[in-house]
């Protein structure tokens, strides 16, 4: 008996060590790979003028954000993840794209339109 437990034992073991992680039942790299996409279609059906709280509703919580003044107005950026860069595990800003609020509204998103705000 105690031989059959450890052959199945060592059966497995090589299973539980070949390192595919699952998320929610999919492979961790599809996951990404979805939320990518995702975000990439959401952004592509976004309007200048929505509020904030659409964005967030539509495309749920970012990767990253910020937030700073000029001239007066409040200016919120939210960069969600859209583009596969580095295979470290992390999301940086050069995996996001960068959608730009102004006082509550979407005035444009990419590089562009954040690099213009910044200045």
């Amino acid at each position: 008996m105690k031989t059959l437990i450890r052959l199945c034992f060592i059966a497995l073991l090589p299973l539980a060590a070949t390192g595919c992680i699952y998320v929610d039942g999919k492979h961790a790299d599809s996951s990404w790979r979805q939320e990518q996409r995702i975000n990439r279609t959401a952004i592509s059906r976004l309007e200048i003028g929505s509020p904030r709280s659409v964005v967030i509703a539509e495309l749920g919580s970012p990767d990253d954000s910020e937030a700073f003044n000029r001239d007066g107005e409040e200016i919120r950026v939210l960069f969600y993840r859209t583009q596969h860069r580095h295979s470290d595990g992390e999301t940086t800003r050069d995996e996001t794209t960068p959608l730009v609020f102004e006082n509550g509204l979407l005035v444009g998103w990419g590089d562009a339109v954040y690099a213009d705000m910044r200045r």
